[in-house]
């Protein structure tokens, strides 16, 4: 206890004393600061403490990695000897949102309202694998597991109909984030998300083709023609109805008395979102929607080695940033709008690369501390945990991000130009195979071999080169 106490002691003096902290919490391997001013961290005697295994700076929070058991009594010394009081990380976030620019706290807006719904998702892409092993034709025949036994078919119906319902009432689960994000009450988020998917209404992946034919049905509202339309698997419509309806839901328990709140508030905020939802909202955002989908499209279908370049050479450094919490919605818009997602496959390849580099690292490395966090956070990085390799190792000697990066947009561009999509989201390393549609398993696993070589002999060879490591 006495050398944690001493560790505490060493990263409070590290990250700029008691003073220096507005707010610290921790999660299950990392504490997390919320600073009056990161510039008064100093990283090379952090980084030099026995329990410390890296740092890094993310959405405001500077964060400061120590391993699973050891975290939560590092934090208590830490607590005991700054003399602050400790707080959740609910507290901490918002402690840290002083410091982000607009445009970091709109990115961060959207991480807030995602990563709550991320587990179900992923959840989804894993049984979807499964259902691709069961009913996938040429896996282990020429005849799919269900037709060679029969018997085995509805439980692959029953799997996909579970890995589904993520998917078909994504509203909901957008819905009861988005609008507990936006201060109101998340019980009518879900509401709100699963109205814009009623089964009354037209199916959004029929609009197309009711369009064609002349089908779409039409409510009379006060003169108005209004499509009746659902949204499955629409992303925007349901983010801008939620902070309408949060928004309505609040001022109307501010100007409404106590005892009339449970007849006036909720019935008026979901009446007047749900008339400007189908009106105003769903109509205009839908049509956004489609824009950024046929753009992401576009750019893939015409140019996907270049689409695949891009996006597999800009991954890891938007990691840095948090932005790439923003592509998790054009995912999900992806998936709605065409059954499938080109970007996720490229994620699970760049999280693979930077593990590569990182395991790299191990064998060059003459540091055993660094050394085993290399080990240790290659594995991680192959199961989709990037953080630990990345900021641990890879951008601290900077050459073995660089190689990650370049093997990542190598076998990106094999991936894209093979054509290989996701109809899901999964677990964004070495099990991502199991997201992808089984059509495109080869040429993704080709695409996991050059993550796997192209960063590793590179960081290698370089790394050889290096006399300081």
């Amino acid at each position: 206890m006495s050398d944690l106490k001493q560790a505490a002691k060493e990263v409070l003096a590290a990250i700029g004393g008691n003073e220096n902290i507005a707010s610290a919490t921790h999660c299950v391997t990392r504490l997390r600061f919320a600073l009056v001013d990161e510039g008064k961290v100093d990283k090379e005697a952090l980084e030099k403490i026995d329990v410390v295994r890296g740092s890094f700076s993310t959405n405001g929070q500077f964060q400061v990695v120590i391993g699973q058991g050891t975290v939560d009594k590092v934090y208590k010394e830490l607590v005991d000897l700054s003399g602050i009081s400790e707080s959740s990380k609910e507290e901490t976030k918002r402690a840290a949102d002083k410091n982000l620019n607009p445009l970091q706290r709109a990115v961060k807006m959207l991480a807030d309202i995602f990563i709550p719904i991320l587990p179900a998702i992923v959840t989804a892409g894993l049984l979807m694998g499964i259902n691709n092993i069961l009913t996938a034709q040429g896996i282990f025949g020429e005849q799919a597991v269900v037709e060679m036994f029969p018997q085995w078919a509805d439980i692959a119906n029953i799997i996909n109909l579970i890995a589904n319902t993520a998917f078909v009432f994504l509203p909901g689960l957008i819905g009861w984030s988005a609008v507990k994000r936006f201060g109101g009450s998340e019980l009518l988020g879900i509401v709100l998300g699963l109205m814009l998917v009623h089964p009354d209404l037209l199916n959004a992946w029929g609009y197309g083709a009711a369009q064609e034919a002349g089908e779409i049905p039409y409510w009379n509202l006060f003169g108005l023609d209004v499509a009746m339309v659902g949204y499955q698997g629409q992303v925007l419509p349901i983010l801008v109805a939620s902070f309408v309806l949060a928004k309505i839901e609040l001022a109307l328990r501010k100007r409404v008395p106590d005892g009339f709140q449970l007849l006036v508030v909720a019935p008026v905020a979901l009446l007047v979102t749900g008339f400007i939802a189908f009106v105003a909202i769903g109509p205009i955002t839908f049509a956004i929607g489609n824009g950024i989908t046929n753009l992401f499209v576009g750019i893939f279908s015409n140019f996907a080695a270049l689409g695949g370049l891009l996006y597999g050479a800009i991954y890891a450094p938007l990691v840095i940033t948090g932005m790439h919490h923003t592509f998790l919605a054009v995912d999900l818009q992806l998936i709605g709008s065409i059954g499938g997602t080109f970007l996720w496959p490229i994620v699970a390849l760049s999280n693979i690369a930077q593990g590569s580099a990182a395991l790299a690292m191990y064998f060059i490395l003459k540091d055993e501390k660094v050394k085993g966090l290399s080990l240790t956070s290659s594995i991680s990085a192959y199961l989709g945990i990037t953080e630990p390799a990345m900021f641990g190792v890879n951008l601290r000697y900077r050459f073995p991000f660089i190689c990650a990066i370049i093997g990542s947009a190598i076998a990106a561009i094999w991936i894209t130009v093979n054509s290989v999509i996701a109809p899901s989201i999964g677990v964004g390393g070495l099990p991502g195979i199991f997201s992808i549609e089984a059509s495109g398993w080869f040429a993704f696993f080709i695409g996991m071999i050059i993550a796997v070589t192209v960063p590793f002999v590179l960081t290698y060879l370089f790394a050889r080169t290096r006399k300081t490591l």
